[in-house]
This record gives C-alpha cells, sequence and structure tokens, in this order.
C-alpha cells in the first residue's frame, strides 16, 4: 500500500491542534491546515462520486458542500476548546445543510480524535465510517419502530446480511432504559425497539485514510450499508 501522502501531515497536525487548543497557533499554521484541508475536500469529492453510482441522489453533491467545519460549536458545551481534533464529512443528497441532519445519510471522521470508541457523542468517537438515522424526531422514531416490526423478516435480513454485520457490527448510539410506551416489555424486537437512533459504525483510524484508494474503499462499504438506509427512508417516507 502507498502512502496518502497527506495524511501523516494531517494526523500530525491534528494531534498538535488537540494538544495546544491555541488560537495563535492554529492562525500560525493556517496554510498548513488550508492544504490539508483542500486535500481532504478532493478526496472527499471522489467519495461521493464513486457513492453516486450506486446513490443518484448525491449526484451534484461536492466535497466543497460536504465537509464540516473545523471549529467547535461550544455555546453549550462545557468543554470551550475552540477546535475540533479530526476532519469530517457527509454523504448526504443535502450535503451537509440542517436539513440533511434528521435524514437518513452517511458520515465518516478522520483524525486521532479523543479517547474511547464509538460512543453516543461524535466528539468522543474513534476514527471511522458511520451509516444510518441520527436524532430523529419523536414521530418518525415512532413511525420506525412500528415499520421495524411490521417488517421484521425484512428488516433483519438486511441487518444480518454477513458482509455488514462484519463490517458494522452492533448499533451506534443512545437507548432507552426500558422498552418504550405502546410495546409489551417482553417484546421480541425489544432491542431494537429501545433504539433512539438507527445507525451503523466501522471503526477506520490512520491505516485505512493512509491508503489513497481510500475514498473507493469507503464507497464500497457504505454500498453495503445502503440497503438499511433504503429501508429507513422508505419507512419515513411512506405514508
Amino acid at each position: 500500500m502507498t502512502e496518502n501522502s497527506y495524511i501523516p501531515r494531517l494526523y500530525d497536525f491534528l494531534e498538535e491542534l488537540g494538544r495546544r487548543q491555541d488560537r495563535q497557533w492554529f492562525k500560525e499554521n493556517k496554510s498548513l491546515f488550508d492544504d490539508l484541508r483542500a486535500a481532504w475536500i478532493a478526496d472527499v469529492d471522489r467519495l461521493i462520486l464513486h457513492c453516486s453510482q450506486w446513490w443518484p441522489k448525491v449526484k451534484g453533491q461536492t466535497g466543497a458542500g460536504s465537509v464540516y467545519r473545523i471549529y467547535r460549536d461550544t455555546r453549550f458545551s462545557p468543554d470551550k476548546s475552540p477546535y475540533k481534533t479530526y476532519f469530517s464529512a457527509t454523504v448526504s443528497p443535502r450535503g451537509r445543510s440542517s436539513s440533511a441532519a434528521h435524514l437518513p445519510g452517511y458520515y465518516l471522521q478522520a483524525g486521532p480524535g479523543r479517547a474511547g470508541g464509538a460512543t453516543d457523542n461524535y466528539e468522543a468517537a474513534a476514527s471511522g465510517l458511520y451509516g444510518g438515522l441520527w436524532c430523529p424526531e419523536s414521530q418518525v422514531l415512532r413511525k420506525l419502530r412500528k415499520a421495524i416490526v411490521d417488517n421484521i423478516d425484512e428488516f433483519e435480513e438486511i441487518i444480518n446480511e454477513p458482509r455488514l454485520a462484519s463490517l458494522f457490527p452492533g448499533w451506534y448510539g443512545p437507548r432507552l432504559k426500558t422498552i418504550p410506551k405502546g410495546y409489551d416489555r417482553d417484546h421480541p424486537q425489544a432491542e431494537l425497539l429501545r433504539l433512539k437512533e438507527y445507525g451503523k459504525f466501522m471503526p477506520c483510524g490512520r491505516e485505512f485514510f493512509s491508503d489513497p484508494a481510500w475514498p473507493e474503499k469507503a464507497a464500497g462499504h457504505f454500498e453495503i450499508l445502503h440497503p438499511l438506509l433504503r429501508f429507513l427512508e422508505y419507512s419515513i417516507n411512506e405514508e
């Protein structure tokens, strides 16, 4: 494997940024950041291009419109660190617009991040590939739960597909402590019904992103996960 030339510099930059969290240092290294961001955007462009081959809805989206800012929103956080310690992007028909936040889509994150693995908080999550639906409104969540129960054979066939189950094990995100109201506590799908989000996560670290072909590989992994997104989208839109 030939190393993707900018990834070592990206990880070194993000590690130093995480240690410092210093605006003056960031200003002094802004040109390096701009170069790294441009390379990241170019790779995300390639990722979207390959995803568009099996998901035509993302045609026309761009890396520039899908990559997230490095600056943290600290308004409601006790942690006032000004910078994220990772690069991230979405693959969605609406790019990173707020209207896409509660619709099925993909998300990727590269960098040392913060300690720990996949948690309920992206900022504490490891580098990796994510796909599914996050933070749905209560009425959408109720609709999805009913769709899963009513179509459980189809849903289980999707999530138990061997490649999907191997690459994206388990579920990412928070869950209720008890079964939701309206369902028996001994319901056979109790674990699925307790989920507050329907998302899958595949950990991918520095080695994955150092491969120059990582956008093509990520698109292939996302394609394996796409039947789940189709199920979620269909269930949300069904009258």
